[in-house]
């Protein structure tokens, strides 16, 4: 298994149910500052007129993950399906896996004393085909979570139709947080930069396959 998100952020709202749905489930401290998943906004003007682009954002659950790899203790680990976890019991607050993550997916999480980020709600089940509580909340379907090695998932049935990018690629992380192109062209001009690599899943499929398989044996740790 390689579990992953799909994003349509062109249907996101801003109306925080997922971030307030995550807090729930997962016991998140409370703060604005202690967010597993947030709304990223980003503001602009073409031609003068203002826009806002909304970007749905958490733990990329990176193929190659630098916060696993300067993790002094192991806290920071792979786990089934290639999520990346925290272990608290392991965690000595060194913050070395905050300055490695180029997402800022974490924080530290004051009651557990130990640093908190997003785990895709594995508790819920996954292997029997559960979902994140994000995706369960949202009320305009941006979210699709699924396994990527799964031609039948959901995630690969919508990311065979679509084309799509990653947040900071050039990082050289393998993401698996995929942010589907909009449909509308202005929105899709105005919420992606000249660098942007557009993806395809056929383009993207072996060289993600290759990356799974070389992280396969961690991940089952």
């Amino acid at each position: 298994m390689n579990y992953a998100m799909a994003l349509d952020y062109q249907n996101c709202i801003n109306c925080k149910a997922c971030e307030v749905a995550c807090k729930e489930e997962n016991g998140v401290q409370l703060g604005a500052d202690k967010q597993r998943i947030w709304i990223g906004v980003v503001e602009g003007t073409i031609f003068g007129k203002p826009f806002a682009n909304l970007y749905p954002s958490q733990c990329n659950h990176c193929i190659d993950a630098p916060c696993v790899s300067v993790c002094p203790t192991n806290a920071s680990h792979f786990a089934q399906g290639g999520i990346v976890k925290v272990d608290a019991q392991k965690c000595i607050l060194c913050k070395g896996c905050m300055e490695a993550c180029p997402y800022d997916a974490r924080f530290v999480d004051d009651t557990m004393v130990a640093v908190d980020k997003c785990t895709f709600c594995d508790h819920r089940s996954l292997v029997e085909g559960g979902t994140t509580a994000c995706q369960a909340t949202c009320p305009t379907k941006v979210r699709t979570f699924g396994d990527l090695d799964d031609e039948n998932s959901d995630i690969v049935k919508l990311l065979k139709t679509k084309r799509f990018f990653f947040q900071k690629e050039y990082t050289g992380t393998l993401p698996k947080l995929f942010y589907i192109l909009p449909n509308d062209e202005t929105y899709a001009k105005q919420s992606v930069s000249h660098n942007t690599i557009i993806h395809t899943w056929d383009e993207i499929k072996p060289m993600y396959d290759q990356a799974r398989n070389r992280r396969s044996t961690e991940w089952r740790k």
